[in-house]
C-alpha cells in the first residue's frame, strides 16, 4: 500500500512558530512535547494542506504570529503516489488565504484532488452531545474525502442560501426573485445528499469487514422534512421561511446519529471513552476506504491521541495505523505514550522558548 506522505513541511511565522522546518521519512510521526508548546499548531498546518479553514477552523488572519503580525506561510513537499508536489499556502495581513499547487495559483478545492487529510482532535470529543452543527462538519469533511466536488457543491448551496436568506430577511414576497436561486439550491443540494449517502454506505462496509479493536458505529443521516424535490419543497415552505427570516429546510439542517451497534446505544449516552473509540474507528473505516479505493492511505492528524486510551487500544491503534501504510501525525505531552510504535515512528520534540516554538534535536524532549 502507498500512502500519502509530507516529506517536508515549513513554517513561517504561523501560530507560535517562527521558522520551524520539518523533514520526513514516510513513517508515522510521533510529536511529543509539554502543552503550549506547539504541537497542534503544526497539526493545523498539516490540515490546511486540505480544503478548508484547518482543524480549528480558524481565519486566515488568525494563524499569523503574534505580535508581529506580518503574516504567514506554510510550504510542504507532498508525495502522492509517484508523484511530487509543491504546495505553498500563505496570507499576507489583511489579505484573504492564498494557494499554489506546483508554481501555480489554485483554488483550495483543488487541495482535495492530491491530498487526502483525515483528523480527530479533542474538541471533537462532545461531537456526539453538542450541536448538529459539528456532526454535520465532521461527516462532510469524511464525504469530502471520497468525492472531492463535495466541496463545490456545498460552497454553491450555500452561497445560493445566503442570497435567499437575504431575501427573506428583506421579506420580498415576489416569487421570482426566489426560482432561480431555489432551483440551484435543490440541484446541489441533490448532490449533497447524495454524497452523503455514499460516504456512510462505504464507512458501513468499511466498518462490517473490519478486524479492530474499535467498536463499530451505525450511521443514520436524518433530516427535517426530506423531500425528494427540493425545488418545490422550498417554494411551499417559503411564508414560513419569511416568517422566520432563514431556510428551515434542506441538506443543511440535516442530522447526523450514530449507535454503538454492539450495543444498540446511541452515542450520545455512551461513556466518554466510549463515545472517542466510536470517532476513533469511524475515522479508522474513513482511512481503511480510502485506502482501498484510491491505493493510497491518507494523511492522518491525531492530536492528544494516546493520552485518552488504555496501554491496549493505545498499542491496537498505532497497529491499524502501521498496517494501513498511512503517514499519522501524532501528538502527546509525553515521549512515553509512543513507546507501543517504536521504531514505526519518527519522533520529533517540540518545546517553548521565549515565546516561541522550537524543535528539539534528539529523539526525546
Amino acid at each position: 500500500m502507498t500512502a500519502l506522505a509530507l516529506l517536508d513541511l515549513t513554517l513561517s511565522h504561523f501560530r507560535s512558530h517562527r521558522r520551524t522546518r520539518i523533514e520526513t521519512d514516510g513513517r508515522p510521526l510521533a510529536i511529543a512535547g509539554p502543552n503550549g508548546a506547539g504541537k497542534t499548531n503544526i497539526l493545523e498546518a498539516v490540515s490546511l494542506l486540505s480544503p478548508g479553514r484547518g482543524l480549528r477552523r480558524a481565519g486566515a488572519e488568525d494563524f499569523a504570529r503574534r505580535p508581529e503580525a506580518l503574516g504567514w506561510k506554510i510550504a510542504a513537499t507532498l508525495r502522492s503516489g509517484a508523484q511530487l508536489h509543491e504546495i505553498e499556502t500563505w496570507a499576507e495581513p489583511g489579505e484573504p488565504r492564498q494557494l499554489r499547487i506546483d508554481g501555480k495559483a489554485a483554488p483550495q478545492t483543488a487541495l482535495g484532488r492530491i491530498a487526502r487529510v483525515l483528523w480527530l482532535v479533542p474538541s471533537m470529543d462532545r461531537l456526539w452531545i453538542e450541536g448538529a452543527e459539528g456532526r454535520r462538519r465532521f461527516l462532510d469533511r469524511m464525504t469530502l474525502s471520497f468525492e472531492p466536488s463535495h466541496a463545490e457543491a456545498t460552497l454553491a448551496y450555500d452561497k445560493a442560501m445566503r442570497e435567499r436568506n437575504r431575501l427573506l430577511k428583506d421579506m420580498v414576497r415576489d416569487a421570482a426573485w426566489y426560482l432561480a436561486l431555489e432551483a440551484r439550491m435543490a440541484e446541489d443540494g441533490a448532490k449533497i445528499r447524495a454524497n452523503r449517502a455514499s460516504a456512510l454506505a462505504r464507512l458501513a462496509a468499511a466498518q462490517a469487514g473490519a478486524e479492530t479493536a474499535f467498536p463499530a458505529a451505525t450511521l443514520a443521516l436524518t433530516e427535517p422534512d426530506p423531500a425528494e424535490d427540493l425545488a418545490r419543497a422550498f417554494a411551499e415552505n417559503r411564508q414560513a421561511d419569511l416568517r422566520a427570516g432563514r431556510t428551515l429546510l434542506g441538506p443543511h439542517r440535516a442530522d447526523l446519529d450514530a449507535t454503538y451497534t454492539a450495543k444498540g446505544i446511541p452515542a450520545a449516552q455512551c461513556s466518554t471513552g466510549e463515545q472517542k473509540a466510536l470517532l476513533i474507528s469511524l475515522i479508522l473505516a474513513n482511512a481503511r476506504t480510502l485506502a482501498d479505493e484510491t491505493g493510497m492511505a491518507p494523511i492522518l492528524l491525531l492530536d492528544e491521541i494516546a493520552a485518552h486510551l488504555d496501554p491496549n487500544r493505545r498499542a491496537a491503534l498505532y497497529d491499524e495505523i502501521t498496517a494501513l501504510g498511512a503517514q499519522a501525525w501524532l501528538t502527546g505531552t509525553e515521549p512515553g505514550l509512543f513507546d507501543a510504535l517504536g521504531a514505526r515512528a519518527q519522533p520529533l520534540a517540540v518545546a517553548e522558548e521565549n515565546g516561541e516554538s522550537i524543535l528539539i534535536p534528539g529523539d526525546t524532549p
